[in-house]
């Protein structure tokens, strides 16, 4: 018996395309080729459908783009995300930047009113944002690839305007609402000598921070238009009047100072005007003022320096007593002084003008000044009644004089001058021959009185010319003009001698 076989997974269909026979029974080897009987032969049959694998065909491309859109989302802007009114959700951070600043340039300003609806993009006026680094930032804080950062609040954006760029751009969208400023100058009055300022003006124009603000607003709201209402407004100008005032001081300053200096002492003064010939004043940056000097303009100056600077010392003269104590310096000493090389002043001095010093201080070379002292002696022999006057012991002059009689002597000594008085009434006792006294004296107008011992005093006479003769109450006397030229010639202090 034959039994067709099949597999329990099989459906009773046969795993090939051939025909499975199992017999019982062998073929009988007397008959080669025969089927034995008893042997059923089936038909063959149909081929099994193979197992389709739909799961790998779809399987492959979902995972592909699975495993795309992951690693995608780690370059992307979380979606929702809005830089100021810009979207760049899904979007890299250089898209988004190009996205940020492409919006901004093309933003346009209408300006209503005076501005007679004029447009101006952001583009001219020089608006700007740091584009890259915002979307740097909202990528940074809104990654695609996590979920709790979409949908964030836009970010706040403020708009830069260059100022420069957005004037010359709102001048040029409507030039009827603009009027220059005129910045405040400063020249040399030659009237007064002085540097005066003539003030600055206010100019007219549209106001560049209501125009950013204006900007800003919109890119923030993500309009592409905004109205803005282009009244005037004053632009001040950029050279201020207090700065220029500050200036003009600054150099009104070095005006009264300005010269060559040896020390404290101003040597060679410069004259306002011809100072104010060297110098230039320019406006700068920022309203501010530079002050140059040229020192081809100085160098005639600095060649006659010389002439005016050197000078011979002027030697001292002191009078001292025996002691060698000063007692009075007719003429006082004075240092020399010789300049330096001048090579280098003019460029020098001009290079410290610009910095607002307008002293120049000389290199000189003092020359010291010699002393000489002189020793002044009033001698008075009463024996020759005779006055010398002598210096450093030499007898510069010599005249007779009238001392005290024998009644009323002059004393012999040593002693110094000491009060002077040019003119008064002497008064005194008479006495005889015994030293009683019998009465007294008042003589008027005695000229150049100089005391030495008590009541006794170089002094002139009026009343006799009995000169070489003992005459007096002990002073001595002699002709007025001979007094005074010794009361001139003695000061307090001089040495005197009287002796026999």
């Amino acid at each position: 018996m034959t039994d067709l076989a099949t597999r329990p997974d099989n459906g009773g269909s046969s795993d090939d395309d051939e025909t499975a026979v199992i017999q019982d029974v062998a073929t009988r080897p007397d008959h080669p080729g025969e089927t034995p009987s008893g042997t059923y032969e089936w038909a063959p049959a149909q081929p099994a459908p193979k197992k389709r694998r739909l799961w790998l065909w779809i399987g492959i491309p979902v995972a592909a783009v699975a495993l795309g859109v992951g690693i995608t989302s780690l370059f992307l802007i979380a979606p929702g995300t809005s830089i100021a009114g810009v979207p760049v959700g899904f979007m890299t951070p250089g898209a988004a930047a190009d996205a940020v600043q492409k919006q901004l340039s093309g933003t346009t300003i209408v300006l209503t009113g005076s501005g007679g609806g004029a447009e101006v993009t952001g583009a001219e006026l020089g608006a700007a944002v740091d584009a890259e680094a915002l979307a740097d930032a909202a990528f940074a804080a809104h990654p695609a690839w996590n979920p709790t950062t979409w949908n964030a609040a836009p970010t706040d954006v403020v708009v830069d305007l260059d100022p420069a760029t957005a004037t010359e751009a709102l001048r040029s969208a409507v030039p009827s609402m603009y009027t220059d400023p005129t910045d405040a100058s400063i020249a040399f009055d030659a009237g007064s000598a002085t540097y005066v300022v003539t003030p600055a003006v206010d100019g007219q124009g549209i106001d560049v921070a209501s125009v950013q603000t204006a900007l800003t607003d919109a890119f923030a709201s993500g309009a592409t238009t905004v109205e803005l209402s282009a009244t005037p407004a004053a632009i001040p100008a950029e050279g201020a009047t207090s700065v220029a005032d500050a200036t003009a001081g600054i150099l009104n300053g070095m005006l009264e100072r300005a010269g060559f200096y040896v020390g404290e002492e101003r040597t060679v003064p410069i004259d306002p005007a011809v100072f104010a010939s060297w110098l230039t004043v320019a406006p700068a940056a920022r309203g501010t003022f530079t002050i140059s000097a040229d020192p081809n303009a100085i160098q005639p100056v600095v060649d006659g320096l010389a002439a005016a600077v050197n000078r011979a010392p002027v030697n001292s003269t002191t009078i001292v007593n025996a002691s060698g104590k000063v007692l009075s310096t007719p003429t006082a000493g004075v240092v020399g002084r010789e300049l330096g090389a001048t090579d280098g002043i003019a460029k020098s001095f001009a290079e410290q003008i610009g910095t607002g010093n307008a002293a120049y201080a000389l290199p000189v070379t003092e020359v010291p000044f010699k002393t000489t002292s002189l020793a002044r002696l009033l001698e008075v022999d009463l024996s020759e009644q005779r006055l010398y006057v002598k210096e450093n012991g030499n007898v510069v002059d010599s005249w007779a004089i009238s001392s005290g009689s024998d009644i009323t002597p002059t004393f012999p000594g040593h002693y110094t001058i000491g009060y002077k008085t040019p003119v008064q009434t002497m008064n005194g006792y008479n006495r005889d021959a015994a030293g009683n006294v019998t009465g007294t004296y008042s003589t008027p107008n005695v000229k150049w009185p100089m005391y030495f011992n008590g009541g006794q005093a170089f002094h002139g006479v009026y009343w006799h010319t009995n000169f070489g003769r003992t005459m007096s109450h002990g002073c001595v006397g002699m002709p007025e003009w001979r007094a005074q030229w010794i009361y001139n010639w003695s000061p307090s202090g001089t040495d005197v001698w009287i002796h026999n």
